[in-house]
């Protein structure tokens, strides 16, 4: 087996050890075994219903343990079969009679793949490769980094931070807050990923069951069909052509993409607060931060998942925008494109695990940013105007605007200006207390809800 040093994709390769989870689901191997799954419950299927008359008599026992027991040989002698018949699922009909051959008659043998043409077989397995993923695999680590932020979020909902609108000191927040608008907003994409039901189809050559009912022209197929597709624990999807219309697959995968670009802009947030000093990173012994500066340690992780997420939803995005269009009845370019799937989740699945590792290094620096807020209190001026306007003080934008727009507004010079208005003693008092640390509204609260 080659290096992984010369390995194509930095995902067998360079990543390979936070890709591995989901091989069992999106390597070669996975969906032949998938198929194979989907071959064998078909078959049995089909000698459970005492209306295949051929069939009775045919236990099936030897069928559970293929499943069970299928090996790296397994899969490989199906890839030796290919290889002759130039047709995947096709080979693992002639694997599955040979090792089929001993425990059932010869017309036993003939109902492996009975009225099935290999989409029958594809689209249920890629339902169950990228369901299983998804529950098993890709929710629980998008769970442990939500679980990550709110934890941070509630940590420091109180801790008071001056925020930049446009890059500009603007109305302050807390950083707990800030973690907990990005806790709430990955929930929601997390339960949008969660809600995308996965459909399936087994009705034949152009989805009208047209072998099914040559072959057997008194059995309700449509209604056993509908159930073999309900107990694989998928959606039957009753109008198709010859392939199943990827249409749920291309709602799964921009959902997916819609989350990385909320993680995108956590990323990119955390990147600039390391930059303003508000957070320190750990430092890990033996680590290098550059080949020139020894002084430097770079949100690498953040970074990292930046450009991941870039390559996965570019990914995700082609093939939301290609799996669902198909020539007539069926051509074979989503058959290449699915093969990307597992490579787009493990982009995806990349750049939860890298963003996770930053925030497990972070550290707040309350000196920077408790330096920040003194150093503007200028953000005070929107309190003050909303003051002025509540006791009907004229002009009350434009008189802030003259004394703070584009400068600096000093402690003093804001309480000269606010003892001079013609306002409440008692609103007076609230306003000449307030600091840029302590306006910071319902922050706090609706962080720790989070």
């Amino acid at each position: 087996m080659p290096s992984p040093l010369a390995a194509l994709s930095p995902l067998d390769g360079r990543y390979s050890r936070g890709a591995d989870p989901l091989r069992a689901y999106f390597s070669e191997q996975a969906l032949i075994r998938y198929r194979t799954r989907v071959e064998l419950e078909w078959l049995q299927a089909l000698a459970a219903d005492k209306a295949i008359e051929e069939l009775k008599g045919f236990s099936g026992k030897a069928l559970a343990a293929l499943v069970k027991e299928f090996s790296d040989a397994d899969a490989e002698r199906i890839k030796d079969i290919e290889a002759q018949t130039n047709h995947d699922v096709k080979a693992i009909e002639y694997w599955l009679r040979a090792k089929l051959g001993s425990d059932a008659d010869a017309r036993v043998l003939e109902f492996v793949h009975f009225a099935c043409t290999s989409e029958d077989i594809n689209n249920l397995a890629y339902a169950l490769m990228i369901t299983e993923s998804r529950e098993k695999v890709m929710l629980p680590k998008l769970d442990e980094l939500i679980d990550a932020l709110r934890a941070l979020a509630r940590k420091h909902a109180s801790r008071p931070m001056l925020s930049r609108t446009h890059g500009q000191a603007a109305t302050p927040t807390t950083l707990g807050k800030e973690m907990a608008n990005f806790a709430h907003r990955l929930s929601r994409a997390r339960e949008r990923i969660a809600a995308v039901a996965a459909l399936g189809k087994i009705n034949g050559a152009v989805g009208n069951y047209n072998a099914h009912m040559t072959a057997y022209p008194d059995f309700d197929w449509e209604r056993f069909c509908r159930r073999f597709v309900e107990r694989l624990g998928l959606e039957f999807n009753a109008y198709t052509t010859q392939i199943e219309p990827h249409d749920w697959v291309a709602e799964l995968l921009d959902a997916y993409a819609r989350a990385n670009s909320i993680l995108l802009d956590l990323d990119r947030d955390l990147w600039g607060y390391i930059s303003l000093g508000y957070f320190r990173q750990k430092v890990k012994e033996g680590e290098v931060g550059s080949s020139t500066m020894p002084h430097k340690v770079n949100p690498i992780d953040f970074e990292n998942s930046e450009g991941n997420i870039g390559v996965a939803n570019a990914l995700l995005r082609h093939l939301a925008d290609k799996l669902p269009v198909s020539r007539w009845q069926r051509d074979l370019s989503d058959s290449t494109a699915q093969r990307n799937i597992g490579t787009a989740l493990g982009h995806t699945l990349l750049a939860y695990s890298a963003c996770l590792r930053g925030l497990g290094k972070l550290e707040v620096d309350p000196a920077r940013l408790e330096a920040d807020l003194e150093q503007n209190w200028e953000v005070l001026a929107e309190a003050v105007q909303q003051v002025m306007r509540r006791h009907g003080v004229p002009d009350a934008y434009d008189k802030l605007k003259a004394m703070s727009r584009g400068k600096r507004l000093e402690r003093e010079a804001l309480a000269e200006f606010v003892k001079s208005l013609p306002i409440p003693a008692q609103a007076k008092k609230r306003l000449l207390a307030l600091t840029p640390a302590k306006y910071t509204g319902l922050a706090a609260e609706l962080a720790k809800r989070v």
